[in-house]
């Protein structure tokens, strides 16, 4: 019943978000917010905010574990480790299935993988990306199955949750042409094909797709495994091509802001309790990214 009533929420919400004079007094709120948290930006590294920077003004940036020298990196690579091969590659009898989810179980036998994402490097270069307190939705583990499925992510889409989502991927085997990348349109070029397609929300297929765009711009962010993509995928046209050779194990961390009566699909991928057991020992700012709906 929530989840129907949340559908309905949201779909209403994009409705209104579409009337012109709530656009623009929601574009001042939101500019003033910016204003205001300026002066309360976590100080970064030069290096980390040319990272920012890169985000900012081309959508994707492209790096490793190894280049981001996070100190629970190797405890988030032997748990990934360790969960793989219980993630069953059965997929249900559904014939447009195409990926399998770690449940929050097994998240929980490994929190080393959701604490990654609350990691306060992490959380301060999503901060200064997103300009704005930082929510934290949580850790997607997922075994994309190497089928034709097209469906979902798989398909051409721009995420709608809030004005900046902001979500880093981390590859968890060698990732090739063939073997599914995350893949997206140049920020420049979205914005065109945005305005071209009169595009507000929902999936594109790939064939339709190809009618407004050459496959020459598609951008395919490959690499071995802990390769890291930080991906602005609220400001690009992306997907996940399907895999043909092998299945794609990767962690998908995603983050928005805080602006609640603007966000959809407020989820985290863990259930409350979780979430509280998972919270014990961390920092009030770290709590804050979890429970942000109750602050």
């Amino acid at each position: 019943m929530y989840k129907i009533l949340q559908k309905a929420r949201n779909k209403l919400t994009k409705k209104i978000d579409t009337i012109p004079f709530i656009r623009y007094y929601a574009e001042l709120a939101y500019q003033t917010e910016l204003e205001k948290h300026i002066s309360n930006l976590p100080i970064i590294s030069i290096s980390d905010l040319d990272l920012v920077n890169k985000i900012k003004h081309e959508g994707v940036v492209i790096t490793s574990l190894e280049n981001l020298k996070i100190s629970s990196n190797s405890k988030l690579f032997q748990a990934a480790e360790n969960l793989i091969p219980k993630i069953s590659p059965s997929i249900s009898a559904r014939k447009n299935d195409f990926t399998i989810h770690a449940s929050s179980q097994q998240i929980m036998e490994y929190p080393e993988i959701f604490l990654w994402g609350l990691e306060e490097r992490l959380l301060n270069i999503v901060e200064n990306y997103l300009g704005l307190s930082v929510a934290y939705h949580g850790a997607y583990f997922r075994r994309d199955i190497a089928n034709q499925v097209e469906q979902g992510s798989r398909l051409w889409h721009i995420d709608k949750e809030d004005r900046k989502v902001l979500k880093i991927i981390v590859y968890l085997n060698d990732i090739t042409e063939d073997k599914g990348p995350f893949q997206y349109i140049p920020q420049a070029l979205t914005a065109k094909l945005v305005q071209s397609l009169k595009y507000t929300s929902g999936y594109i297929r790939d064939q339709t797709f190809q009618g407004v765009v050459s496959p020459a711009n598609y951008r395919s962010c490959t690499g071995v495994a802990g390769t890291v993509i930080f991906a602005a995928t609220s400001s690009i046209f992306h997907r996940g091509k399907p895999p043909v050779v092998a299945d794609r194990f990767a962690i998908f961390f995603d983050y928005t802001s805080r602006r609640q009566k603007q966000l959809f699909y407020c989820n985290s991928s863990l259930p409350y309790n979780d979430l509280l057991l998972i919270a014990k020992n961390l920092s009030k700012e770290q709590k804050d990214c979890i429970f942000w709906q109750n602050s």
